[in-house]
């Protein structure tokens, strides 16, 4: 029988272990560690959600308006700039 989650230390995690209480991840606000960001052009968007598929992270919204906007699990990979179909997502550094 294996412990519970909470009686582990990190030496005895397997590689891609996680000791976090399940169900936490919501908890953990993964975009603040990230340096640089994407920034939307919305005359240049077309509502396609490319970027909010093409995301490894679940780091892009989809705001109420139909455009789509980073959110606090955004860890600033770029993936989203280099997928969009009309160029409007820029990166941008974080601001310090």
């Amino acid at each position: 029988m294996s412990k519970p989650w909470d009686q582990f230390t990190w030496q005895e995690v397997e590689i891609g272990g996680v000791l976090t209480e399940p169900g936490s991840a919501r908890a953990y606000k993964t975009g603040d560690w990230r340096s640089q960001h994407p920034v939307w052009t919305k005359s240049r968007c077309i509502k396609c959600g490319v970027c909010w598929t093409v995301c490894p992270e679940a780091g892009i919204t989809e705001q109420p308006d139909g455009y789509f906007d980073m959110n606090d699990y955004c860890k600033g990979c770029g993936i989203c700039a280099k997928e969009c179909v009309t160029g409007c997502i820029s990166m941008v550094p974080e601001e310090e």
